[in-house]
């Protein structure tokens, strides 16, 4: 029985080691958490809502900080959101196309 015993510590200890295996930064102490540089921007207006479902909502919004700072954007925003948000864009170049009426609504004879 004194024989199993060392083997049964080994075997608990292997599976511990390998979960607590940690990247050399990690193991250093020295944690590096790099974010992607995003831009505040509050919404002035909702235009209306697109998508094939209307789960996507058109807002107009204006870019708080960064190189186009003062533009005033149009960008597609999925999920709940009200005027005076504030949301954060990773880019601030490429905007969203205008909502137009085309579609269903306008193609009645």
């Amino acid at each position: 029985m004194m024989a199993e015993e060392p083997k049964q510590q080994a075997m608990k200890a292997a599976p511990a080691k390998a979960i607590n295996k940690m990247p050399a930064q990690e193991e250093k102490g020295a944690q590096i958490i790099r974010f992607t540089t995003a831009f505040p921007a509050v919404v002035e207006e909702i235009v209306g809502r697109t998508g094939t479902r209307g789960a996507i909502i058109q807002v107009r919004c204006k870019i708080l900080d960064g190189p186009d700072q003062g533009k005033v954007i149009r960008r597609n925003v999925k999920g709940p959101i009200r005027e005076k948000d504030v949301l954060m864009l990773r880019e601030t170049e490429i905007e969203a196309r205008k909502l137009t009426q085309s579609g269903r609504a306008s193609s009645g004879s």
